[in-house]
Protein backbone atom coordinates (compact mmCIF):
# COMPACT_ATOMS: atom_id res chain seq x y z
CA UNK A 1 0.00 0.00 0.00
CA UNK A 2 1.41 3.34 -1.04
CA UNK A 3 0.69 6.28 1.66
CA UNK A 4 1.54 10.26 0.08
CA UNK A 5 2.74 12.22 3.29
CA UNK A 6 2.12 15.68 2.77
CA UNK A 7 3.20 18.26 5.48
CA UNK A 8 5.11 21.14 5.04
CA UNK A 9 7.17 20.32 8.25
CA UNK A 10 10.30 17.42 7.49
CA UNK A 11 10.36 16.42 10.99
CA UNK A 12 6.52 15.13 10.69
CA UNK A 13 7.00 13.84 7.46
CA UNK A 14 9.72 11.89 8.43
CA UNK A 15 8.47 10.59 11.32
CA UNK A 16 5.43 9.83 9.75
CA UNK A 17 7.11 7.70 6.94
CA UNK A 18 9.04 5.85 9.94
CA UNK A 19 6.31 4.78 10.98
CA UNK A 20 4.28 4.35 7.87
CA UNK A 21 7.41 1.49 6.79
CA UNK A 22 7.55 0.08 10.14
CA UNK A 23 4.01 -0.93 9.65
CA UNK A 24 4.87 -2.56 5.93
CA UNK A 25 3.46 0.31 3.61
CA UNK A 26 5.51 2.27 1.37
CA UNK A 27 5.59 6.20 2.36
CA UNK A 28 6.14 9.08 -0.14
CA UNK A 29 6.53 12.59 1.24
CA UNK A 30 5.55 15.41 -0.47
CA UNK A 31 6.25 19.33 1.09
CA UNK A 32 3.18 21.15 -0.04
CA UNK A 33 -0.05 20.73 -1.94
CA UNK A 34 1.37 21.39 -5.55
CA UNK A 35 3.43 18.91 -5.42
CA UNK A 36 0.97 16.41 -3.50
CA UNK A 37 -1.34 16.97 -6.66
CA UNK A 38 1.61 16.35 -9.17
CA UNK A 39 2.29 13.09 -7.44
CA UNK A 40 -1.14 11.97 -7.24
CA UNK A 41 -1.42 12.66 -11.42
CA UNK A 42 1.66 10.65 -12.15
CA UNK A 43 0.84 7.58 -9.90
CA UNK A 44 -1.47 6.08 -7.44
CA UNK A 45 -1.79 6.14 -4.44
CA UNK A 46 -3.89 3.92 -1.79
CA UNK A 47 -4.27 6.71 1.04
CA UNK A 48 -3.25 10.74 1.80
CA UNK A 49 -1.70 12.36 5.01
CA UNK A 50 -2.71 15.68 3.97
CA UNK A 51 -1.41 18.59 6.36
CA UNK A 52 -3.47 22.14 5.84
CA UNK A 53 -1.42 24.95 6.44
CA UNK A 54 1.12 24.77 3.90
CA UNK A 55 2.63 26.73 1.44
CA UNK A 56 1.83 27.80 -2.20
CA UNK A 57 -1.33 25.19 -2.27
CA UNK A 58 -2.84 24.68 1.14
CA UNK A 59 -4.56 21.05 2.14
CA UNK A 60 -7.87 22.29 1.38
CA UNK A 61 -7.16 22.92 -2.41
CA UNK A 62 -5.32 20.26 -2.66
CA UNK A 63 -8.09 18.33 -1.48
CA UNK A 64 -9.89 19.13 -3.90
CA UNK A 65 -7.72 19.09 -7.01
CA UNK A 66 -6.92 15.43 -5.81
CA UNK A 67 -10.77 14.43 -5.68
CA UNK A 68 -10.66 15.16 -9.28
CA UNK A 69 -8.42 12.57 -10.41
CA UNK A 70 -9.37 10.38 -7.69
CA UNK A 71 -11.74 8.50 -4.94
CA UNK A 72 -8.35 7.72 -2.80
CA UNK A 73 -8.95 8.11 1.16
CA UNK A 74 -7.63 11.06 2.38
CA UNK A 75 -6.63 11.87 6.59
CA UNK A 76 -6.26 15.62 7.19
CA UNK A 77 -3.75 16.51 9.65
CA UNK A 78 -4.27 19.73 10.83
CA UNK A 79 -3.96 22.24 13.73
CA UNK A 80 -6.71 23.68 13.16
CA UNK A 81 -9.52 22.06 15.32
CA UNK A 82 -12.49 24.34 15.32
CA UNK A 83 -15.79 23.13 14.17
CA UNK A 84 -15.73 25.07 10.79
CA UNK A 85 -12.68 23.66 9.49
CA UNK A 86 -13.40 20.21 10.32
CA UNK A 87 -16.84 20.74 8.39
CA UNK A 88 -14.99 22.33 5.64
CA UNK A 89 -12.47 19.62 5.97
CA UNK A 90 -15.22 16.82 5.05
CA UNK A 91 -17.18 18.66 3.22
CA UNK A 92 -14.49 18.11 0.51
CA UNK A 93 -14.75 14.80 1.05
CA UNK A 94 -11.91 13.57 3.80
CA UNK A 95 -12.14 10.27 5.59
CA UNK A 96 -10.59 11.49 9.38
CA UNK A 97 -9.69 14.42 10.46
CA UNK A 98 -6.68 14.61 12.82
CA UNK A 99 -6.10 17.51 15.25
CA UNK A 100 -2.61 18.43 16.00
CA UNK A 101 -0.47 17.86 17.97
CA UNK A 102 -0.81 13.78 17.68
CA UNK A 103 0.71 10.76 17.98
CA UNK A 104 1.79 8.78 15.14
CA UNK A 105 0.57 5.40 16.86
CA UNK A 106 -3.14 6.95 16.59
CA UNK A 107 -2.68 8.30 13.06
CA UNK A 108 -2.02 4.59 12.51
CA UNK A 109 -4.57 3.52 13.98
CA UNK A 110 -6.54 5.93 11.76
CA UNK A 111 -5.16 4.58 8.41
CA UNK A 112 -5.95 0.74 9.70
CA UNK A 113 -9.28 2.29 10.76
CA UNK A 114 -9.90 3.99 7.31
CA UNK A 115 -8.43 0.50 5.17
CA UNK A 116 -10.71 -1.65 6.81
CA UNK A 117 -13.61 0.52 6.37
CA UNK A 118 -13.19 1.24 2.64
CA UNK A 119 -12.50 -2.61 1.67
CA UNK A 120 -15.47 -3.63 3.93
CA UNK A 121 -17.90 -1.65 2.00
CA UNK A 122 -16.08 -2.99 -1.65
CA UNK A 123 -16.85 -6.52 -0.04
CA UNK A 124 -20.50 -5.65 0.77
CA UNK A 125 -23.54 -7.06 -1.23
CA UNK A 126 -26.31 -4.23 -0.53
CA UNK A 127 -29.98 -3.51 -1.88
CA UNK A 128 -31.78 -0.69 -1.31
CA UNK A 129 -34.27 0.57 1.32
CA UNK A 130 -37.46 3.57 0.53
CA UNK A 131 -38.47 6.11 3.97
CA UNK A 132 -41.48 7.88 1.97
CA UNK A 133 -39.32 10.27 -0.45
CA UNK A 134 -35.95 9.08 0.96
CA UNK A 135 -34.57 6.18 -1.18
CA UNK A 136 -31.03 4.47 -0.51
CA UNK A 137 -29.52 2.72 -2.94
CA UNK A 138 -26.69 0.64 -1.74
CA UNK A 139 -25.41 -0.98 -4.15
CA UNK A 140 -25.01 2.27 -6.45
CA UNK A 141 -24.29 4.12 -2.66
CA UNK A 142 -26.68 6.72 -4.02
CA UNK A 143 -29.12 8.95 -1.95
CA UNK A 144 -32.58 10.13 -3.32
CA UNK A 145 -34.50 12.91 -1.36
CA UNK A 146 -38.06 13.22 -3.34
CA UNK A 147 -36.49 11.65 -6.45
CA UNK A 148 -33.77 14.13 -6.46
CA UNK A 149 -30.36 12.40 -6.54
CA UNK A 150 -28.30 13.91 -3.06
CA UNK A 151 -24.60 14.39 -3.02
CA UNK A 152 -22.84 13.19 0.49
CA UNK A 153 -19.14 12.86 1.75
CA UNK A 154 -17.96 8.99 1.90
CA UNK A 155 -18.80 9.38 5.50
CA UNK A 156 -22.11 10.37 5.32
CA UNK A 157 -23.09 7.96 3.15
CA UNK A 158 -21.81 5.36 5.57
CA UNK A 159 -23.32 6.64 8.85
CA UNK A 160 -27.16 7.25 6.81
CA UNK A 161 -26.85 3.68 5.49
CA UNK A 162 -25.38 1.96 8.61
CA UNK A 163 -28.43 4.16 10.98
CA UNK A 164 -31.00 3.20 8.62
CA UNK A 165 -30.40 -0.71 8.94
CA UNK A 166 -30.93 -0.72 11.94
CA UNK A 167 -34.12 1.65 11.93
CA UNK A 168 -35.79 1.75 15.12
CA UNK A 169 -32.56 0.84 17.30
CA UNK A 170 -31.08 3.79 19.80
CA UNK A 171 -27.37 4.08 18.87
CA UNK A 172 -24.89 5.72 21.47
CA UNK A 173 -22.08 7.88 19.84
CA UNK A 174 -19.32 5.21 20.74
CA UNK A 175 -20.97 2.64 18.76
CA UNK A 176 -21.30 4.93 16.05
CA UNK A 177 -17.52 5.38 16.04
CA UNK A 178 -16.66 1.66 16.27
CA UNK A 179 -19.20 0.63 13.76
CA UNK A 180 -19.19 3.49 10.88
CA UNK A 181 -15.50 5.20 11.65
CA UNK A 182 -13.95 1.29 12.14
CA UNK A 183 -12.93 3.00 15.51
CA UNK A 184 -13.86 3.19 19.36
CA UNK A 185 -11.23 4.92 21.32
CA UNK A 186 -9.41 7.51 19.18
CA UNK A 187 -12.98 9.63 17.93
CA UNK A 188 -14.80 11.76 20.13
CA UNK A 189 -18.63 12.79 20.23
CA UNK A 190 -18.00 15.96 18.57
CA UNK A 191 -16.81 13.87 15.61
CA UNK A 192 -20.22 12.00 15.65
CA UNK A 193 -22.60 15.31 16.63
CA UNK A 194 -20.42 16.93 13.38
CA UNK A 195 -21.41 14.59 10.74
CA UNK A 196 -24.57 14.47 12.04
CA UNK A 197 -25.33 17.89 11.62
CA UNK A 198 -24.38 17.85 7.53
CA UNK A 199 -26.42 14.60 7.18
CA UNK A 200 -29.47 16.51 8.18
CA UNK A 201 -28.72 19.16 6.49
CA UNK A 202 -28.57 17.30 3.17
CA UNK A 203 -31.56 15.32 3.78
CA UNK A 204 -33.98 18.51 3.84
CA UNK A 205 -37.21 17.68 5.30
CA UNK A 206 -36.31 13.65 6.05
CA UNK A 207 -33.94 14.95 8.63
CA UNK A 208 -36.66 14.34 10.61
CA UNK A 209 -36.00 10.71 10.54
CA UNK A 210 -32.48 10.99 12.74
CA UNK A 211 -33.83 11.68 15.73
CA UNK A 212 -31.28 13.04 19.07
CA UNK A 213 -31.46 10.85 22.26
CA UNK A 214 -30.40 13.14 24.64
CA UNK A 215 -27.43 12.01 26.68
CA UNK A 216 -26.82 8.86 24.52
CA UNK A 217 -26.46 9.61 21.03
CA UNK A 218 -28.98 8.77 18.02
CA UNK A 219 -31.59 6.81 16.00
CA UNK A 220 -32.99 6.41 12.35
CA UNK A 221 -36.61 5.98 13.12
CA UNK A 222 -38.97 5.80 9.92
Amino acid sequence: MRILIVDDEKMIREVLQEYVEFAGYEGVQAADGTEAVALCKDGHFDLVLMDVMMPRMDGFTAVKEIRKLADTPIIMLSALGEEYDKLRAFELGVDDYVTKPFSPKEVMARINAVTKRRQTNKQETLSSMKFEGLELDFGGRNVYVDGEKVSLTPLEYELLFYMAKNNGIALSREKLLSEVWGFDFFGDDRTVDTHIKMLRSSLKGYRKFIVTLRGLGYKFEA
